[in-house]
């Protein structure tokens, strides 16, 4: 059973910055697509970054590209989520995903087959 934990969330004002982490335990990390995905209230889970298993490569929602950079250290055992020129809009609980298929289809929801318990961020403008 494959564990996710997050953490870095926290309060910080608009234009700064924050980093996320998520670290995992219970699998073969280096073999897991990940992701992360964020929710803000009363709206529905949405896709942010992800990492592909092999080659590093990654993939950003529109509304995040050249603000957010994901990366993983497979040696550690983590994924992480640099925020940057943060919004008031990016306010959301931030939730790492991992994905044992073979394939990569990163802003799918459905495919990711473990969740951390998630972190909040709060940006006020």
């Amino acid at each position: 059973q494959v564990q996710l934990v997050e953490s870095g969330g926290g309060l910080v004002q608009a234009g700064g910055s924050l980093r996320l982490s998520c670290a995992a335990s219970g699998g073969t990390f280096s073999s897991y697509n990940m992701a992360w995905f964020r929710q803000a209230p009363a709206k529905e889970r949405e896709f942010v970054a992800a990492i592909r298993r092999i080659g590093g490569i990654t993939y950003y929602a529109d509304s995040v590209k050249g603000r957010f950079t994901i990366s993983r250290n497979n040696a550690k055992n983590t994924v992480s989520l640099q925020m940057n020129s943060l919004k008031s809009e990016d306010t959301a609980v931030y939730y790492c995903a991992a994905d044992i298929s073979p394939d990569w289809d990163p802003t799918q929801l459905r495919r990711y087959d473990y969740w951390g318990q998630g972190t909040q961020v709060t940006v006020s403008s």
